[in-house]
């Protein structure tokens, strides 16, 4: 049988041959098939998930702030333990420093760039900023050996206001944990945020790099040696906020497989084979994100058997697999439910946190397994690396405004876009625009008005839809409508990989 090939293939190699070689990039067809579908600009959504982290800073704001309606906030934050804790972030549209998801944000941030940063060219710069303003603080919240400072702010005090950061006038409590009240599962957290920042400025920043990884190597000593879930003696400042309700296993478990990317330290891979099954390596869950790190820890370890080639941990590529077959639709032992839209769905509090994770993890096992050669095994369907890309696609899409609603869910990002979105410093009038104080009860008022809010949160991505793809825009539906930095940081690296996939970077 001769080889025939169509007119388009034979123009492709043509070029090929008569001195493009750049252009087809070792595969001929890659860009002229990715060019021909792009719906979206991932690239102006990239640079727009990074922005947001501006918008959410505490402390002293730099010159180069991007977000210009913030000014500074929160500089005396620490002096009631006299220990300095100013920077760092708020966690969503409120005015408190919570230092478990904002370790796991750091954790997030950094592991897009580790694995997608190669392809953000000039936001590169701007990405590892953002993990810098979470390490500087979280560096300080370490400072102290076996003691770390997991919370700026009274929660309670501070939710019974609507008030700009700008203004706080609620009690900065500084809540710690210490070898009397341990918090294995903020300080796995931690030393896991620490570890894998250490990675992202090894070749930029040595120095600052080595110091992220001893702090690192500290922080986890501690976390495993006072065991204890941190909301046992914290439960009234912490919960219902940021409650452990996975408990500190999946943590130790996820802080030791960072340490072990980030050092190369025997001890640690020691460690996870040790430990790995105690810490709850094969149990069946599939929801990853702030409480829970089980799935990332399997994706994460997979990979230094897939590519690594490390035969000792061959039971992590089972263990991710199930996570997978548990994500595809209509695959066997499928267990995950979508909207009729299409929209992956867990909960109905801040879903979009779930979409944003899983996308990330697909598209880093899609990665592995190619790097590999290897596809997953769904009780005898084949699942390709091709297939789990498509599916994180089809999700980003969905949440840029492939949507009944034909909503984007990512504020200033399309035609369509929450407008009332709950945030505090976004509802209120900026400082530049209204400079006397607005007093804690008196915000209200702005919270529970329809009108847009005055200041556009670039880049936020809130809760998003509920599970019939409905969004009401309500800013005092905090559910549906508020954001999270760890809504965003997964998010940055499926777009990074998205915009380059398609030749926007």
């Amino acid at each position: 049988m001769g080889l025939s090939l169509s007119p388009l293939i034979l123009v492709v190699l043509l070029a090929c041959f008569t001195g493009s070689f750049l252009q087809c990039n070792g595969n001929p067809f890659r860009h002229y098939h990715h060019r021909r579908v792009a719906k979206h600009n991932y690239r102006d959504a990239l640079s727009k998930s990074i922005i947001f982290f501006e918008g959410q800073r505490s402390g002293k704001l730099p010159s180069n702030q991007r977000v210009t309606w913030r000014r500074d906030s929160g500089l005396s934050d620490g002096a009631a333990m006299h220990v300095d804790l100013v920077g760092g972030y708020y966690d969503a549209g409120d005015n408190v420093k919570f230092g478990f998801p904002m370790a796991f944000t750091t954790t997030m941030l950094s592991w897009s760039v580790i694995e997608f940063g190669g392809l953000m060219k000039g936001e590169l710069q701007n990405a590892k900023q953002a993990i810098r303003w979470a390490t500087d603080y979280l560096l300080k919240a370490t400072a102290h050996p076996d003691t770390i400072y997991v919370q700026v702010g009274d929660a309670n005090k501070d939710h019974s206001c609507w008030e700009r950061p700008e203004d706080m006038d609620t009690p900065r409590s500084v809540f710690k944990i210490d070898k009397n009240s341990p918090g294995s599962d903020v300080a796995g957290e931690t030393a896991a945020a620490l570890a894998a920042a250490s990675l992202v400025f090894r070749r930029s920043d040595p120095t600052y790099s080595k110091l992220l990884a001893r702090r690192a190597v500290r922080v986890f000593q501690f976390a495993d040696k006072y065991r204890g879930p941190y909301s046992n003696a914290l439960k009234r400042d912490v919960c219902p906020f940021y409650c452990s309700y996975s408990g500190y296993q999946d943590e130790l478990l996820w802080g030791a497989a960072w340490l072990h990317r980030a050092t190369k330290n025997p001890t640690y891979l020691n460690y996870i084979q040790v430990n790995g099954q105690i810490l709850g390596a094969a149990e069946f869950d599939n929801t990853f994100g702030w409480d829970n790190k089980h799935v990332g820890a399997r994706i994460l370890l997979s990979k230094a058997f897939l590519v690594q080639r490390l035969k000792s941990l061959h039971d992590y590529k089972g263990h991710a697999d199930n996570f997978i077959c548990s994500i595809i639709p209509g695959a066997p032992f499928s267990s995950s439910q979508y909207t009729p839209g299409g929209l992956l769905f867990k909960m109905s509090d801040s879903n979009m946190q779930y979409v944003t994770s899983t996308s990330f993890l697909l598209l880093t096992y899609a990665k592995y397994l190619t790097s590999a050669q290897q596809v997953v095994n769904c009780g005898g369907t084949r699942v390709t690396p091709k297939r789990l890309r498509t599916i994180a696609k089809k999700q980003v899409d969905y949440l840029l405004g492939d949507n009944p609603l034909k909503m984007s869910y990512m504020v200033g990002y399309g035609p369509r876009y929450p407008q009332r979105i709950h945030h505090r410093g976004s509802s209120l009038p900026s400082v530049a625009n209204h400079p006397a104080k607005i007093q804690c009860s008196a915000g209200f008022s702005f919270m529970k008005s329809q009108s847009p809010n005055p200041n556009i949160l670039v880049g936020a991505v809130i809760g998003g839809p509920d599970q019939r793809d409905r969004f009401p825009d309500q800013r005092s539906d905090y559910e549906q409508s508020e954001p999270a930095t760890y809504i965003n940081a997964p998010l940055v690296g499926a777009l990074a990989y998205l915009a380059h996939s398609f030749g926007q970077l």
